[in-house]
């Protein structure tokens, strides 16, 4: 069951929160300060952040950078009535994930909820992950390599990979790869990630004997080394 702070000054609105979360079975702890929210995310595992900027102590942007600054990389979803581009903006510099305005319908603060999930899910991978099956990649030098040889991959082309290695032997769908690689939801009409599968193929599997980016029907793509595809 995933565990949500739900940082939120009025009573009405963290009630209904509450009870479309509790109702989606998900475990949720409310506060209403924004350094009570601090003091619990220090002293307890939570799976997302809900959180207002509104708060009485201090601003929910504040709260961000605090939780930032000591390195909690748990997603936060600001929920807020404050909806002009610089506030979406400051919101998401001081180390939001997510920006989502008052008034909004439940439906859409859960999809972007478990989109946040997913995308911490897949993004957390294997901590050691610029090295295998002969890959190499060079964080400092934002490079990579295969047996020695260079590959020469775009910025996008490298993210891509980078997700694959952090996630090698994993079957991936397209939405969990758009999420991760391009930060959105994917839409179901697009062909961006079958196409930039394609040209990391062209890079990574071309004139190598043994292909590590493979197809899994009904699902997306793998990496792995001494796997035929599907």
């Amino acid at each position: 069951m995933n565990k949500v702070l739900l940082v939120e000054d009025d009573p009405r609105v963290a009630s209904f929160i509450l009870r479309g979360l509790e109702e989606n079975l998900y475990q949720v702890k409310t506060v209403s300060k924004g350094y009570e929210a601090v003091n619990e995310v220090m002293e307890n595992d939570f799976d997302i952040i809900i959180l207002d900027i509104m708060l009485p102590d201090i601003t929910g942007f504040e709260v961000c950078e605090i939780l930032r600054n000591r390195k909690i990389i748990v997603p936060i979803l600001i929920l807020s009535a404050l909806d002009t581009p610089h506030e979406k903006v400051k919101g998401l510099q001081s180390g939001a994930d997510d920006y989502l305005a008052k008034p909004f319908l439940f439906e859409e603060l859960l999809a972007r909820i478990n989109a946040q999930l997913r995308r911490a899910e897949f993004s957390s991978g294997i901590l050691d992950f610029q090295s295998y099956a002969g890959i190499e990649i060079n964080m400092k030098e934002q490079s990579a390599s295969r047996d020695g040889k260079e590959l020469n991959l775009s910025s996008r082309e490298l993210k891509l990979l980078i997700f694959f290695m952090k996630n090698r032997e994993k079957a991936l769908s397209r939405i969990a790869i758009a999420e991760a690689v391009w930060n959105l939801e994917l839409d179901m009409n697009s062909n961006t990630v079958d196409v930039y599968i394609n040209y990391l193929r062209n890079k990574v599997d071309k004139n190598f004997s043994e292909p590590l980016i493979h197809t899994v029907k009904g699902t997306g793509y793998m990496l792995k080394k001494k796997t035929h595809e599907s």
